[in-house]
């Protein structure tokens, strides 16, 4: 493979807004699809992460499929749940799209503390991510399972120099973070302009 693991995901960024701004919901969930490989490298420590990033991906692409032109646009699915009152269901897309980007938010800030904090372990690094970005939305279990999971992480110049591949791994984390970022940060602005970006884990 060519360059980083992060390279089909940064390819993927160019398309996931229309020509007039509009975020794409296929575009979008393909670009998280390709995350998933990066995290398959990190082993058992993402093992929870990984389900529940495919498990949403899962729930907005079957959605999504069932009209691709009437749900071209991501949120597009949303307002309709928010319009029928559906949104607050366990179920439904809404949660499926707030846990996706909540899950994104952990590794841009997991990626982000490898970059800045060359002396953290992995582990450390790891819990620092989740404690500024998921932990406030988890329950006491599913905080404790991913504490636990935590300490499962792999080397950190192992897993970076896995990730390189024949890239340059820490060029290709930045770009990761400050494109894919501003995505995910339009994702809580719409979801807190219909009032609900802050629904906790049951």
């Amino acid at each position: 493979m060519e360059g980083t693991v992060f390279a089909p995901a940064l390819e993927g960024m160019k398309h996931v807004k229309s020509e007039d701004g509009a975020m794409l919901t296929k575009q979008f969930l393909d670009v998280c699809k390709l995350i998933l490989p990066v995290i398959e490298k990190f082993g058992a420590a993402m093992t929870i992460v990984k389900s529940d990033i495919g498990g949403n991906i899962t729930r907005l692409e079957t959605k999504y499929l069932t009209n691709p032109t009437k749900y071209n646009h991501l949120y597009t699915m949303v307002q309709e749940e928010v319009d029928a009152k559906t949104a607050k269901g366990s179920s439904s897309c809404t949660n499926g799209l707030l846990w996706l980007t909540r899950a994104m938010d952990f590794l841009v800030e997991l990626f982000r503390n490898l970059l800045h904090h060359e002396d953290w372990s992995m582990s450390q690094a790891c819990t620092d991510a989740y404690s500024k970005t998921l932990k406030k939305w988890h329950g006491w279990l599913a905080s404790s399972s991913f504490t636990i999971a935590m300490k499962l992480a792999p080397d950190r110049k192992k897993f970076l120099d896995v990730v390189a591949g024949t890239g340059d791994a820490n060029s290709d984390i930045e770009k990761f973070c400050s494109t894919f970022s501003p995505f995910l940060e339009e994702n809580h602005k719409f979801l807190a302009s219909v009032g609900l970006d802050d629904l906790k884990a049951s």
